[in-house]
């Protein structure tokens, strides 16, 4: 089945997504890449994250380096794409170019409320740092799903219906 399909319901329906963590997890596919890996000089999103100063940040700050560390590894995937893989790593990343696609899709179409009457363009938090490793690649965009993502999600939960 194809990923795209498989998240359907939470690219069509974000608040499914913020209150289902097993949209979330199903979304990862990290473990399979890691074990096809290369060698390529890729630029590293901003993943450090400094609770009481992510915590200060709007909605649309959040989502705005979210989204700007997605393109960001988006670029890196192009670059892996362009060089001759193996059917392997082929398949793979073109399924965690999907994961990155879909993640920006409900991002970008996440109804957040406005508390000022400017809109955030996205912006990464940080200068990206490059590597030639696919494992530190694949750590960084783990990183940045399990970490800045998913407690963005969180502070979101306050919307789902009750379970």
């Amino acid at each position: 089945m194809d990923v795209k399909v498989t998240v359907w319901d939470a690219e069509t329906k974000p608040t499914d997504f913020v209150c289902i963590r097993a949209a979330r997890r199903a979304m990862n596919i990290v473990a399979e890449i890691e074990v096809c890996l290369s060698v390529v000089h890729l630029f590293l999103p901003c993943t450090e994250l400094h609770v009481a100063t992510w915590e200060n940040k709007s909605h649309q700050e959040k989502r705005g380096d979210i989204v700007a560390s997605l393109r960001l590894l988006a670029e890196g995937l192009n670059v892996l794409k362009a060089l001759n893989q193996t059917r392997c790593v082929s398949s793979l990343l073109q399924r965690l170019e999907n994961n990155i696609t879909n993640y920006l899709l409900i991002l970008t179409h996440l109804q957040l409320s406005v508390r000022s009457c400017h809109i955030v363009s996205p912006s990464l938090s940080c200068v990206p740092r490059s590597t030639q490793s696919l494992n530190t690649f694949l750590l960084r965009y783990n990183q940045l799903i399990f970490g800045k993502l998913e407690r963005f999600m969180v502070s979101l939960e306050t919307r789902c219906p009750s379970q």
